[in-house]
This record gives C-alpha cells, sequence and structure tokens, in this order.
C-alpha cells in the first residue's frame, strides 16, 4: 500500500488531477486512478501491460500512447478491473473500459448560450423507454415537437453505466460513462447536440448517493469509496466524510464537471440528497454546485460560446430545508432549484383519495392552497407520519425554484403497476400544474395523453441481486389495499421494459390543452400568486397572479363563480358554460379569467 506522499506539482493534491484516462493530444492519453488498497497498479492498454508511477496518497498513474477508442483496464495485484472513473463501458459493467476524447466530437452548439433559469418548462424523459429505438440516436427525432410544443428544456433520467441493457439508472457504478446500450458517449453528445439545435436545453440526472450493488466489489478494491459510517435505503453511502473521503470527493465532483464540460449538459439533477450524508465543513452538494457552474464558464475560449453559459442544478429534496436552495452567500447549498413532490401530492391526493403511504397526510382543499403559495408542506409544523415538526419556511425563495409536476417517474414508476394519472382527472392536473406561478415539469408522454404504464424495470446481471429486487418489489405493495389483487410485474422481465415503452396514441383533446396551456402561460406575468382563496364547503381554488385568475372546481357539482369584467380564456374541455351572472363551471374543471 502505497503511502502518503507530496502534493502534486502547482501545489494540489495528487488526487486533485484528473482521474481516469484523459487525452493529452499525439494519440497519447494519461492514466490515473486512486487505489490505496493495491500493492501493485498497473495499466492494460490494448491488451498490454504496463507499469504506472505512485504519485502520492495512493494515486497512480501512467503516460502512454492511446488514443480515442482504446480499450484499457488497471490491474490491481494481478486483478483487471473496470477503471471507476470510466468514460466509456463498451462492454457493459465487467468489460474493459475505453478512452475516450471529447476533442473527437464535432460540436454544432457554439452559440448556445444556455438555458433561462426564470423560464423554464421541463420534460422528464426515460431514454429507454422514450423512442422505439431506446436510445439518445432513437430519441432526437422527436425532440423538435417538444420545443414546438413549449418546452425548454429535457430533464434526461439517468445514464450513467447501469446493470444489463435496461433500467431506470439510478443503480449506475460507473458514475461518469453514459450507457452502453443507449449508445454511449458519442451518443449521448449527439443527443445533447441536436438538443440544442432545437433549442432546447438539457438537464442530467445523477446519482452521487450510493453506488449500484452489482458494482460495489470492485470499486471498493481500489479505496474506501463507500463508507459503513452511512447507511442508505440502497446499502452503503459513498464516502464524503470518512477515513480517505477527499479523492472520493473528487472522483464525484469530476463527474459532475465532466458532464457539464465534455458534454455540454447544461445542468444536473441531483437525485435524493437527503440521502447523501455529510458531516463535513464543506457539503459536497454545495461543491458540486460550485464546481457545475465554473464548468459552465471554460477559462478558455472553447466548448459552447467562449463567454459560457448558465449551469442549472436542480436538487430532489425530501429534507423540506430552504438552505438548499438558498445561495450559498446566504449560508445554502446554492442549488438554483428543488423538486417539489409536495404540489404533486396535494393535488393528487384531493383529486383520487388515495390515502396511504406518504399521502396520508394530505387531501384537503387548504393543503392545496398552501401549496400554491409555497409548495412545501410541512413547512415547521407537525408532521403525522414522522411524528415531529418538519421543514421549515421557504417565503423568501422565488417562485421559480419549485420544480412542480403532476406525474413524474417516481410518482408513476414507483406505483404497483406503474399507471399514471387517471383520464378523468388529467385536464384538471395539468392546467393546475402549467398554470401554477412554479417551474413546470411534463412526465414522458404526459402532454398527449398516453396510457402505457412507466413501470419499475431491471436487467440485473447477478442473480442474487435479481432475485432480491423481485421479491423485494412484490413485498412493497403487499400491504396496500388499492394494489390489492394486483399482480406487480417482475422487474426483470423484459415484457415490463416493453409495456413501458411510449405508444404515442393521441388525445387529441387533451394534446390540444397541453399546447394552449403552454401558450397561455408565456402572457401571465412571473413570480408569486397575488392572492389564493379556497372554499371547502363548494370545493373551489380561486388563485390570482397578477390581471389572470384561475378557478378550479374540486367538487361534484357545477359552481358558479362571478365573471364580471374579465374574459374567459381557456378551460378544461367541456369545463365552462357563460351564463348569466358569471361563469359555471364543471365538476373536476378549471377556467382561466383574464
Amino acid at each position: 500500500m502505497s503511502a502518503p506522499g507530496p502534493h502534486a506539482p502547482g501545489g494540489a493534491y495528487a488526487w486533485e488531477r484528473r482521474h481516469g484516462a484523459t487525452p493529452t493530444g499525439d494519440g497519447r492519453t494519461t492514466f490515473r486512478t486512486w487505489a490505496p488498497r493495491a500493492e501493485r497498479v498497473e495499466v492494460e492498454v490494448a491488451g498490454e501491460l504496463h507499469a504506472t508511477v505512485d504519485a502520492g496518497f495512493g494515486v497512480h498513474e501512467a503516460a502512454l500512447q492511446a488514443p480515442h477508442g482504446t480499450d484499457y483496464r488497471f490491474v490491481l495485484d494481478g486483478e483487471p478491473l473496470p477503471d471507476p472513473s470510466s468514460r466509456w463501458q463498451p462492454d457493459g459493467l465487467r468489460g474493459v473500459s475505453r478512452v475516450v476524447d471529447p476533442a473527437s466530437f464535432t460540436w454544432t452548439d457554439d452559440g448556445w448560450r444556455g438555458v433561462d433559469r426564470s423560464a423554464q418548462v421541463l420534460y422528464e424523459l426515460h431514454v429507454g423507454t422514450f423512442s422505439e429505438a431506446g436510445t439518445f440516436d432513437g430519441a432526437i427525432e422527436h425532440l423538435p415537437a417538444l420545443a414546438e410544443l413549449g418546452v425548454t428544456t429535457i430533464e434526461v433520467m439517468p445514464v450513467a453505466e447501469f446493470p444489463g441493457a435496461r433500467g431506470w439508472g439510478y443503480d449506475g457504478v460507473f458514475l461518469s460513462a453514459a450507457q452502453s446500450s443507449y449508445g454511449g458517449p458519442e451518443g449521448f453528445q449527439r443527443l445533447v447536440d441536436a438538443a440544442h439545435a432545437a433549442g432546447l436545453g438539457v438537464i442530467l440526472d445523477v446519482v452521487y448517493n450510493h453506488l449500484g450493488a452489482s458494482g460495489v466489489q470492485a470499486i471498493e478494491a481500489y479505496g474506501p469509496y463507500l463508507t459503513d459510517k452511512h447507511d442508505t435505503f440502497w446499502g452503503k453511502a459513498v464516502n464524503y466524510d470518512d477515513e480517505d473521503c477527499d479523492p472520493v470527493r473528487e472522483w464525484v465532483l469530476q463527474s459532475a464537471e465532466g458532464w457539464i464540460r465534455d458534454f455540454h449538459v447544461d445542468g444536473l439533477r441531483l437525485d435524493a440528497i437527503h440521502a447523501i450524508y455529510d458531516d463535513s465543513a464543506r457539503p459536497i452538494v454545495g461543491e458540486v454546485v460550485a464546481r457545475a457552474r465554473a464548468a459552465g464558464r471554460p477559462a478558455e475560449p472553447h466548448g459552447p460560446g467562449a463567454q459560457g453559459r448558465e449551469v442549472l442544478v436542480v436538487a430532489e429534496s425530501g429534507l423540506n430545508d430552504p438552505r438548499v436552495i438558498r445561495p450559498a452567500s446566504e449560508g445554502g447549498l446554492g442549488c438554483d432549484g428543488v423538486w417539489a413532490d409536495d404540489f404533486h401530492h396535494a393535488l393528487r391526493v384531493l383529486m383520487t383519495g388515495e390515502k396511504e403511504g406518504y399521502y396520508a397526510e394530505f387531501g384537503a382543499l387548504s393543503d392545496l392552497a398552501k401549496a400554491f403559495r409555497r409548495p412545501v408542506l410541512p413547512d415547521g409544523g407537525y408532521s403525522p407520519s414522522r411524528r415531529k415538526r418538519f421543514g421549515a419556511p421557504h417565503d423568501d425563495r422565488p417562485a421559480h425554484q419549485f420544480v412542480v409536476f403532476d406525474m413524474n417517474h417516481d410518482q408513476v414508476g414507483n406505483r404497483a403497476v406503474g399507471d399514471r394519472l387517471p383520464p378523468a382527472i388529467r385536464p384538471l392536473a395539468a392546467f393546475l400544474t402549467l398554470l401554477s406561478p412554479f417551474t413546470p415539469m411534463l412526465f414522458q408522454g404526459e402532454e398527449y395523453g398516453e396510457d402505457a404504464p412507466f413501470q419499475f424495470f431491471t436487467d440485473h446481471i447477478d442473480e442474487e441481486i435479481a432475485v432480491a429486487t423481485r421479491d423485494g418489489r412484490r413485498r412493497e405493495f403487499a400491504s396496500f389495499a388499492a394494489f390489492q389483487g394486483e399482480e406487480v410485474p417482475d422487474p426483470q422481465a423484459e415484457e415490463t421494459f416493453l409495456r413501458s415503452k411510449l405508444t404515442r396514441r393521441e388525445d387529441p383533446e387533451l394534446a390540444a390543452l397541453y399546447r394552449d396551456l403552454l401558450r397561455v402561460r408565456t402572457t401571465i406575468a412571473p413570480g408569486d400568486a397575488t392572492l389564493v382563496e379556497h372554499d371547502d364547503e363548494h370545493g373551489i381554488l380561486r388563485v390570482e397572479r397578477g390581471s389572470h385568475v384561475i378557478v378550479a372546481n374540486f367538487g361534484d357539482e357545477p359552481t358558479l363563480v362571478a365573471a364580471d369584467g374579465v374574459d374567459l380564456l381557456l378551460q378544461t374541455p367541456g369545463g365552462a358554460e357563460a351564463v348569466e351572472g358569471g361563469v359555471l363551471i364543471a365538476a373536476r374543471a378549471g377556467i382561466l379569467l383574464g
């Protein structure tokens, strides 16, 4: 085991140099890895073994002739293993790594300046089910239609190399390698370039709270990338604050900046930061934000415009803590936005009556009214399901920092059979989500009424993990009354994956509503709702946004609302009728006045 060595040239620690395979020009590549557990570290390039130099602190490196596309592996005490910082795993998790030279791709997005963080309409998509081909290239043909609809940014579910050929991507192992079955790094570059050409930004979902179980043994052979100090729902936590954590933190930070620098993505969505355990004085989430933004503003004139571009970092957080989206200058983590699941819960439970699990705290019209002010419930009050006070007020944060939705991969896919919202309530759910003061996000297919489910599917390469996943999924829903009699699909069956592919069969009436909603949304002044009122007796919610008024009827009977001096601008299909004295709103319908 290597002993601690001196700082690397330039004053930085050795682990702060670029990890993995870094092309340096003229067909040469520097190979560098952190492997403090190995006595002997070699690198196998195109089948030939080469010695490495001990750079100190467990870092080993070698500069060799190895152009773009060259296969390599690190060999630890005689055992060949993929590179933890691999950018390309052409044969999957257990195969060789491959050198990626970002300069080998010809970008056409030099004029792209990134996204406007205050005027986003996000669209979450899963590469494997978004197109018939299920690849990066297969997604490209559908991008112009999204831009024409009014979407500004696609949010791509995780593509870091995961087990097998199909999966959600949240069990990725190689944080910097674009999934081989989707088309690898070159395919992902083509997708991002095409998105920019269509006028769309790209946010990439990244998972920095755990590793997929299929890769834990290989990664831990190198060093303490994971720690027993903390546990996550999915297994060991990533080592952000235990002994020897510094190279691990750098491994993650280089992954984050690499997606932005080399793949031109416009931002990151950080999965489940409540499961990122870090007791250090410099929280890793804040450091990811800083490095990601810096990567969007290159010091030298290369990449998508010499002037750089805006980079967004959006967090998924179950903390209900405003510090997540407060600037670092105000003691926050600096994230630009946060997923606001509570908006979804308040809306869905009110409309469906489902009260099991974490839905139990929701269901009152007052919950949705509160969510239209700030979509964080609870925000310091008592939480019955948690049996304690939870959260804190977010009143100091602007409305656009909250990402709201009526469907997403979790709220559809984590249901027993992956069913979407019932068709009868989709129009009103879309109406309220897209006209809210917050940043709306669509889930693939909802914009035209897709009925294909989005089920939980995997392709685990280890039988033990496959069996545990299958059995765990069935146990999870055994006690849910809503799913009694439903057969939970086998995650490992290819049919489960195939059922989840978009059919693209359109509900014309609903598709027209989405087009109208996204068009009208651009005419509403941004910022907070100026007034939110609700009437429990009649089931009416009224939200004023400047000169526009949103009215929704959650009751079972039509209700008359006054409309003096204003026009009926938009309604859910068949949702309203102008009558003497105002507008008669149908049950489970919404209108926009202005």
